[in-house]
């Protein structure tokens, strides 16, 4: 499981930081200022999920799984329902944005409650 953690957390910090020049250099021009506001906030979130895995990951404390798979489910409904509601306009995406904050807040419960050292 660390290993999968590992590299799913820098999968999604790689993408985090390729959503964040995208933000900066691309979407500038095509978005108002509080779509490039909503997009920083997507790509802030994703990148401190993802430094989470990887530190997890790495470290000697291991976690439920349960924690990442629902840290892993938040940072997708959270971050990509506010990338799709950025790209696509579409404000009704503005409702599942919570259910992906419960979730990664779930997640990062779960896996306070869980934390464990292997010594």
């Amino acid at each position: 499981m660390a290993i999968l953690m590992t590299r799913t957390g820098l999968v999604f910090l790689a993408l985090a930081v390729i959503c964040g020049a995208f933000g900066a250099h691309g979407l500038e021009s095509m978005v108002t200022e509080e779509g490039l506001e909503t997009w920083e906030t997507a790509v802030r979130y994703q990148a401190w999920m993802s430094l989470l895995m990887v530190g997890l990951g790495v470290s000697s404390f291991r976690v439920s799984c349960w924690a990442f798979w629902l840290v892993c489910s938040g940072v997708l409904v959270f971050s990509g329902s506010l990338y799709a509601l950025v790209l696509l306009d579409l404000g009704v995406l503005g409702a599942v944005v919570p259910v992906g904050g419960a979730l990664m807040i779930a997640g990062l419960l779960l896996a306070a409650i869980s934390l464990k050292h292997p010594g």
